[in-house]
């Protein structure tokens, strides 16, 4: 009985790890899209300007994070030459000269925009899929405390049952003593 016990408790041990695991991930996925609101609560002595600055270099850290297509890493690579090599010129008054590149920039940049939010999407259904997880886990930990309660329970009335036929042994060898047996 006591290695049943030990076993339930190893289990149910594993399983407060995992649902900590499961929480601690579902943190830091909502950690990451943290608003002004959120920013301002976590830092009340920064003004609006600075808590922009610092959701905008997590967004700029988020960006750098995503892969980009050989497509548009070229697209990047041509606007930094652009930015390098025409630096005093209006860039926006260049790209006008030529509406045809303009146009593919701007379906490129739909198409990135497009990739985004599939991307989003894909994070949102991981963020549900790990909270049915925890929430699968919690029930299957609530079912193991319910039945490690019961088992304590059993394990109590066993006991008060040994202590009963421990003193009715006791009592049956001391009227036998007393009997001359």
């Amino acid at each position: 009985m006591d290695k049943e016990i030990d076993v339930w408790k190893q289990r149910n041990e594993i399983l407060h790890k995992k649902v900590n695991r499961q929480m601690a991930e579902i943190k830091d996925l909502n950690k990451k899209n943290e608003t002004i609101f959120d920013l301002a609560r976590k830092f009340p002595h920064k003004t609006y300007s600075e808590l922009e600055q610092y959701r905008d270099a997590d967004r700029q850290e988020e960006a750098h994070s995503v892969p980009l297509t050989e497509e548009q890493q070229s697209l990047v690579k041509e606007v930094e030459k652009a930015i390098n090599k025409n630096k005093g010129v209006c860039i926006s008054a260049e790209l006008k000269k030529d509406r045809t590149p303009l146009e593919n920039r701007k379906r490129r940049a739909q198409e990135a925009e497009g990739e985004l939010s599939i991307l989003k999407g894909l994070e949102t259904n991981r963020v549900k899929e790990a909270q049915a997880a925890l929430a699968d886990s919690l029930e299957v930990n609530e079912s193991h405390q319910r039945l490690n309660g019961k088992l304590q329970e059993r394990v109590a009335e066993l006991e008060d049952d040994n202590k009963k036929l421990s003193s009715q042994i006791e009592d049956q060898l001391d009227r036998a003593r007393k009997a001359g047996l």
